[in-house]
């Protein structure tokens, strides 16, 4: 709280105002004891330019995070064959709870195909519709 108190009572800073505090700290602030009004204001800003380097970027980029949501899909293929080999094993270890489990891969395979169709369309939404 010191140090807050020091630092809002120093004249230079008082002098200067709001534009002192507004420029990059990397300029010692008390360092200057009289303060022109052109050094206070800020240079002008570039605009953003698009330039060929920067779209190519951002063509691969998304070609990158497309193939990234992609591998999503060969995971719910990975899911899938679990648990229909899941499903055979417990049909062969106990047939008389068939219905049961047939119900259980069903749904198993249900998520497992709905969230490789999400991956799927992430996919397809990185590459078109950015």
């Amino acid at each position: 709280m010191y140090s807050c108190a020091k630092l809002v009572s120093n004249p230079a800073l008082v002098r200067g105002g709001v534009c002192l505090l507004s420029r990059p700290a990397s300029i010692p602030l008390l360092s200057y004891t009289g303060l022109r009004t052109e050094q206070l204001m800020p240079a002008p800003a570039r605009g953003i330019q698009s330039s060929v380097t920067c779209r190519d970027i951002d063509t691969a980029a998304k070609f990158i995070g497309a193939g990234a949501a992609t591998v999503g899909v060969a995971g719910s293929g990975a899911g899938i064959g679990t648990v229909f080999g899941s499903l055979i094993i417990g049909y062969a270890r106990n047939p008389s709870l068939k219905q049961q489990l047939f119900s259980y891969a069903i749904l198993g395979f249900a998520l497992s195909e709905a969230m490789g169709l999400f991956c799927l369309m992430v996919a397809f939404l990185i590459l078109f519709a950015m």
